[in-house]
């Protein structure tokens, strides 16, 4: 098996490696992977053993010229993803402020005016491309006003983010990469400007400007670094987790059309709905981790220095902790998944990706309950870190 073909259905690879004594090595992670729910759960519940240092390690190295487009951009600093203890605690302190419960509520009244104005675009049509009309917006659209960034700049900063994601996981030419590079420099030097005029305010820029950087006076260097790193990745993960989330959320309820039924009859379902999208397809299937000392994991020894792909996508098709695991079932009784990752590294997001899938199921339910798929043809991208449908056609 390549990359590629993992990347677009890891299942199988993850069932085998369940079934299985001990932890499998990948040869296409180059990782032992952690499949089973009760060990994703002890790795996760470890850091300390563990460490989320490379937890995103790329699949391509961007030659030189693409390095040189970077060379003069600020940011390039660690993020909260990729640290442990107090680096990490640090940097995801403003990230919980700012993405508090009270938080989240304040921001449901533009998440339902987007998602309206979204869906009211294409209603008439009786057809649309889900995707690219509304999966992608309404997060874009949600996180760019949380960071409080100009709502102009917000499809070009979520093109140049995504732009930096395909740096490192999209083999390119040097030319596309280049391009590419230059896109996420610009990118970065307007979060700077954004984080430089954001101190006092009460948008998750801020939040991350004075955490990141406290006390009065200018930033150092290095803080200046860090919020722009920061700033940056929360907006990427702030958007890609919860577009895959609504891609795979509808596709799967309209493919299996009773449970699309189900929750038009049962709209309260909405929220179980959600739960059981993010375990059947996890949005981001899993991280590395790098063992911390000699250890045994699930009885296979590991040296200092190893690597482990510690899979979300897996633990939530466990057969010793789900029944039925490889069905989609909406009214199944609810078993806590690790979709969402566990212990001090849970994402900081979770409320906020929940809630613009809870409006986005009433909404559809409520103006579009004829909805259907507009093919059985529905590709899912070659990633693991935001799995989705390439494409979803719909129509009513």
């Amino acid at each position: 098996m390549d990359r590629e073909a993992l990347y677009r259905d890891p299942y199988p690879v993850y069932a085998r490696a369940r079934a299985a004594p001990g932890l499998t090595f990948v040869e296409e992670l180059d990782a032992w992977l952690v499949a089973r729910h009760a060990d994703v759960r002890e790795v996760l519940g470890r850091p300390d053993d563990f460490s989320s240092k490379g937890a995103l390690r790329p699949d391509v190295i961007p030659g030189p010229r693409a390095f040189a487009e970077l060379a003069g951009a600020p940011g390039g600093a660690p993020v909260v993803l990729s640290t442990d203890g107090e680096a990490h605690a640090r940097y995801r302190r403003p990230l919980t402020r700012g993405l508090s419960p009270a938080k989240v509520a304040a921001v449901l009244p533009f998440v339902r005016a987007t998602a309206g104005e979204l869906v009211a675009s294409f209603a008439r049509a009786g057809h649309v491309e889900w995707m690219s009309a509304y999966a992608r917006p309404l997060p874009a659209a949600v996180i760019g006003h949380l960071l409080g960034l100009d709502p102009a700049d917000v499809p070009g900063a979520i093109r140049a983010g995504n732009r930096a994601e395909d740096l490192l996981f999209t083999p390119m030419s040097e030319d596309d990469q280049v391009a590419a590079a230059r896109e996420v420099a610009a990118l970065r030097h307007l979060l700077a400007a954004h984080a430089a005029r954001s101190r006092t305010a009460g948008s998750l820029t801020g939040e991350l400007s004075r955490g990141l950087a406290p006390g009065p006076g200018e930033p150092t260097p290095e803080q200046h670094d860090e919020i722009v790193a920061n700033t940056q990745n929360v907006m990427l993960a702030g958007h890609l987790t919860t577009t895959a989330l609504l891609g795979t959320v509808v596709h799967r309820l309209l493919r299996e059309r009773d449970q699309w039924e189900l929750l038009c009859e049962r709209p309260e379902l909405a929220g179980a709905a959600i739960e059981e999208a993010a375990r059947y397809e996890a949005p981001v299937q899993g991280f590395r981790r790098t063992v911390t000392r000699p250890l045994e994991l699930a009885g296979t020894a590991l040296g200092e220095g190893e690597t482990v792909f510690v899979s979300f996508g897996s633990a939530g098709r466990d057969e010793a902790v789900f029944e039925r695991p490889d069905e989609f079932d909406i009214a199944r009784e609810p078993v806590r998944h690790l979709s969402f990752g566990h212990g001090v590294h849970g994402c900081p997001g979770a409320l906020l990706a929940r809630e613009q899938l809870k409006v986005t199921l009433e909404l559809l339910v409520r103006e579009l309950p004829g909805l259907r798929l507009a093919g059985e043809d529905v590709v899912m991208a070659a990633t693991l870190i935001h799995r989705a449908p390439e494409e979803l056609h719909l129509c009513w």
